[in-house]
């Protein structure tokens, strides 16, 4: 019997009218919106289900919609998972997914994390780019070899590797990227997320995650920052704290997940990233997207089928 990994995205994956399909067909789902309207004290799903798209791009915005969006599909689905992992915020989601974390406390911790991770570099001075191709220790060595703070950040999958820093450190990388044999691509977002630069914001969120309750995972989490499971409230805890300003080695969890015996991954959350992903890392292993009210049936049936 194979095991069935829950995996849920992370920023990067909002659209306007996310979650509106499921919120109407699904009355746990609905509640769960609920819940974070009221946590928030706004109507955070008028903003995923409505826009506007400048307000939900928002850092502080896109955090709490991407958790509940992927928490409404979760409860939406009710299945248990056998282990659960989420790139980057999405490990949020994974930890109310073990039951680590109550959904009202992960919805408010999120929305301050998104504010404080914008705060800790002003806008425009911090850059992120993807390396799409080239050697992964020919980009480390050209990231460390650079005059300023330019470092890998995602470790996507073979052939894409996010870096992030300084928007002058990471121009003046560039030609040394280019080198490694990969192209590179600057991205559309507002701070560059899980470099060292992002150490005020670490500091910052680490007493808010302190004085959360968190409990003892009921199944393994795969952490972003060491790639590895854990299995106690504690190590959870410091997991979210670490990944702030830390890698997210993404690559490097689900190959730990398929040698654990992982057989079938369930995206949960708007678009298809990570199954993306996941086919880069491994062609052989399956994935079914959960996104709306019509994805649900067949994805129990492939979670059945593997358990069977």
């Amino acid at each position: 019997m194979g095991k069935v990994a829950f995996i849920f995205p992370g920023q990067g994956s909002q659209a306007v009218g996310m979650g509106r399909s499921i919120h109407e067909a699904d009355a746990a789902a609905r509640a769960v919106y609920e819940s974070a309207d009221a946590a928030l004290g706004e109507s955070l799903s008028g903003l995923c289900f409505e826009g506007p798209a400048d307000d939900l791009k928002l850092t502080a915005n896109t955090q709490p919609a991407i958790l509940t969006t992927s928490v409404a599909l979760l409860r939406a689905l009710d299945v248990q998972p056998d282990v659960v992992a989420g790139h980057s915020l999405g490990e949020y989601s994974a930890q109310v997914a073990a039951g680590t974390l109550a959904f009202e406390d992960a919805v408010r911790l999120v929305r301050v994390r998104g504010q404080y991770m914008q705060q800790a570099v002003p806008v425009g001075e911090g850059a992120m780019a993807a390396v799409l191709g080239g050697d992964a220790q020919a980009i480390e060595k050209a990231c460390a070899d650079a005059e300023g703070v330019v470092e890998p950040v995602n470790y996507n999958s073979p052939g894409q590797i996010v870096i992030a820093g300084s928007a002058s450190a990471l121009e003046a990388a560039t030609p040394a990227l280019k080198a490694t044999g990969g192209k590179v691509r600057s991205l559309p977002v507002s701070a560059p997320f899980h470099s060292s630069l992002m150490r005020p914001a670490e500091e910052k969120l680490t007493p808010h995650l302190h004085e959360t309750t968190f409990h003892t995972p009921r199944v393994p989490v795969y952490i972003n920052v060491e790639a590895a499971s854990v299995q106690s409230a504690d190590a959870s805890r410091e997991a979210l704290i670490r990944q702030v300003s830390r890698p997210v080695r993404w690559q490097q969890s689900i190959q730990r997940m398929i040698a654990d015996g992982v057989e079938l991954f369930v995206e949960l959350g708007h678009g298809r990233v990570l199954a993306g992903l996941l086919k880069r890392i491994d062609r052989a292993a399956r994935c079914v997207n959960v996104q709306g009210p019509d994805d649900l049936a067949s994805a129990r049936e492939a979670i059945a089928a593997v358990r069977d």
